[in-house]
């Protein structure tokens, strides 16, 4: 018998690791969900391109364009109030595959879309599937980082949303130039992707312990971390001014580059968002190095130049100074915003990192849909051009504000 109990006991410990799932490990694991992450921005941005191609097709207003852009970001917005922290309780694996199969589903309907009705139904279902996974796929990557690198995870998880929609832009641009059946190519490919992207998921480890309260978390709330708090309230001009000038762009940046400059390119309405998102992309890395909150304060006064000479250009007609606004308006596109989130995710527990995230999104998308909603009905009365030039202005004065508040700040650090 007492030979018999170390062999009964590693039979036993082997029959536990072979029912042990083998999960790929973390320094493969990081990169790739940083690239889902990437890939579901992508996404966000492939439409915008398109619209025009769509409008052309099958002729509809403006406003109802505006309409098909901002009920994504409604959708995401009302996923993410609802399942914002499910991740923390359940998990981040299943949500993010829930999330990828539906975002799989999404691009399909936008290959089976007849018309506005279709290509709103599927925007709906694509700000759910990115509303699901914004919080808990932002929260895996910094998780997954490696120990002694987690500041490159919160960098990460606020470049890759600006990196995928220069790249998700620029690359749809280049398909309605340069392909017979533009839609059927993007989402196509963006369907297959995320089908992958899934199967690729259910390899990863899990980077959270279950809890109990899940039933509970689906109660819609915003919650911030006591710590995180104050950092959160004094970012609120970041929040709205970034988002809200993305969404200018994603919105109605082709519309103006056809009826204001008078250019029908589908590689140019591209460079629209990919100039002020790649840009974006690139500036944490520049500003990255200034301390706090200098990035904040250069990044705010970058946006209000650029808006400056934004508005330059749509006064002069001025195609290259529209660029050159667009690119400095980027530094603080980009810069701003990762500064901000790389401030925010240290003030929280690892059990308060995904509902941190999901009020990150929810303020950023606000901002990114309502004023650009709004702007979409007022085509109508004032025109384009006067609205596009209110719209700006009024982001104007948000960015002064918001780099005064934060130069009050660093005035009343000790030995500034």
């Amino acid at each position: 018998m007492p030979s018999t109990c170390p062999e009964l006991a590693a039979a036993t410990a082997g029959i536990a690791a072979r029912a042990k799932p083998r999960r790929l490990p973390a320094n493969v694991a990081f990169p790739l969900l940083a690239a889902v992450l990437f890939a579901f921005f992508f996404a966000a941005a492939a439409p915008s391109p398109l619209f025009v191609v769509f409008q052309h097709a099958w002729h509809f207003s403006s406003s109802l364009l505006t309409v098909a852009f901002a009920i994504y970001a409604i959708a995401l917005l009302i996923s993410l109030l609802v399942a914002g922290s499910l991740s923390d309780h359940i998990g981040r694996r299943p949500v993010v595959l829930g999330a990828l199969a539906l975002q799989a589903v999404a691009m399909g309907l936008f290959l089976l879309a007849q018309g506005i009705g279709g290509l709103i139904v599927a925007r709906v279902v694509q700000g759910v599937a990115t509303g699901v996974a914004s919080g808990a796929l932002s929260a895996a990557v910094v998780e997954a980082a490696p120990a002694s690198r987690k500041r490159l995870g919160a960098l990460i998880t606020s470049v890759s949303p600006m990196a995928g929609l220069a790249l998700g832009a620029l690359l749809t641009g280049v398909a309605v130039k340069f392909s017979v059946q533009p839609v059927a190519l993007v989402f196509g490919v963006l369907a297959a992707v995320f089908a992958l992207g899934a199967a690729v998921v259910l390899w990863m480890p899990e980077t959270v312990t279950r809890r109990p309260g899940a039933w509970a978390s689906l109660v819609p709330r915003v919650s911030i971390p006591a710590r995180a708090r104050a950092e959160f309230a004094r970012g609120l001009p970041v929040f709205v001014v970034v988002w809200a000038l993305g969404g200018l762009f994603l919105s109605l940046a082709p519309s103006l580059m056809l009826h204001v400059f008078g250019v029908d390119n589908g590689v140019v309405n591209g460079l629209t968002v990919a100039v002020l998102s790649g840009v974006g992309a690139i500036a944490p890395t520049l500003l990255g190095r200034l301390a706090a909150p200098r990035p904040a304060i250069v990044g705010m006064a970058s946006i209000a130049a650029g808006l400056v000479l934004l508005l330059a250009s749509l006064a002069t007609g001025s195609l290259a100074l529209f660029f050159v606004g667009t690119a400095v308006a980027g530094v603080g596109f980009g810069g701003a915003f990762s500064a901000l989130v790389q401030a925010l995710a240290p003030l929280a527990q690892p059990h308060e990192r995904g509902e941190l995230f999901a009020a990150i999104f929810v303020v950023s998308y606000l901002a990114f849909s309502l004023p650009a909603m709004l702007a979409g009905f007022l085509v109508k009365p004032l025109g384009l051009l006067a609205t596009v030039e209110g719209y700006a202005a009024v982001l104007l004065l948000i960015a002064a504000f918001g780099a005064w508040n934060y130069w009050a700040v660093l005035r009343k650090a000790p030995g500034a």
